[in-house]
């Protein structure tokens, strides 16, 4: 890696090579690894040699594809010959590899700094807020608790009888003012038919 990728990934910074200098960066790894076998090599030049003639003419292509030269050194001198051509061969060859060999493509340093820096960048975004939807931090034995009394204060109005138990009466229809209009009609109901029965 070079001092100003250091520096500039040390900084935090995000940034975005061109074609150009990705094939740069990538050239070692792409002429060291086994997966860049002559099969790939030859669909790669006859890719840029037919769609694209104007990056890769027939003379050129017949050199690249020539068997007696070793896959690797033939790589080598095609990387060098797309980065001699400029931006758009480079742009070229980085579209034939995706297409012909997306596991070789997905694995360039250069895709996995990106998708590091994306993922980083992706998880600060999330992190910022862990506890935004939590309601209270007393847990569900507390929201039972409170449920529970609730229930059973509305069983003891509903079922109770005497007058003893009529101090329930506010207390249910002040606990019924702050829910839901559903809620509330059920709270109010549930009193009302205690009333009647008594």
């Amino acid at each position: 890696m070079l001092e100003e990728d250091k520096a500039l990934e040390s900084a935090g910074l995000a940034y975005t090579d061109c074609y150009h200098e990705q094939l740069q960066r990538d050239a070692q790894f792409l002429c060291s690894d086994q997966r860049m076998d002559t099969e790939l090599v030859d669909r790669l030049v006859l890719q840029l040699n037919r769609i694209y003639p104007q990056i890769l003419s027939d003379k050129e292509a017949h050199r690249f594809r020539n068997l007696t030269i070793p896959t690797k050194v033939r790589l080598a001198e095609l990387l060098k010959h797309l980065r001699g051509k400029g931006e758009e061969a480079c742009h070229e060859f980085y579209r034939g590899l995706h297409i012909h060999a997306e596991d070789v493509y997905s694995s360039l340093p250069t895709r996995v700094r990106e998708r590091e820096m994306a993922d980083a960048k992706w998880n600060n975004n999330v992190a910022v807020h862990p506890e935004r939807f939590v309601l209270n931090d007393r847990g569900p034995m507390f929201f039972l608790s409170c449920f529970s009394f609730v229930v059973g204060i509305a069983m003891l109005y509903y079922y109770g009888e005497g007058e003893t138990l009529r101090c329930t009466g506010p207390f249910l229809h002040c606990s019924a003012a702050r829910l839901s209009k559903g809620a509330k009609d059920v709270l109010i109901t549930y009193a009302e038919v205690g009333r009647q029965k008594k």
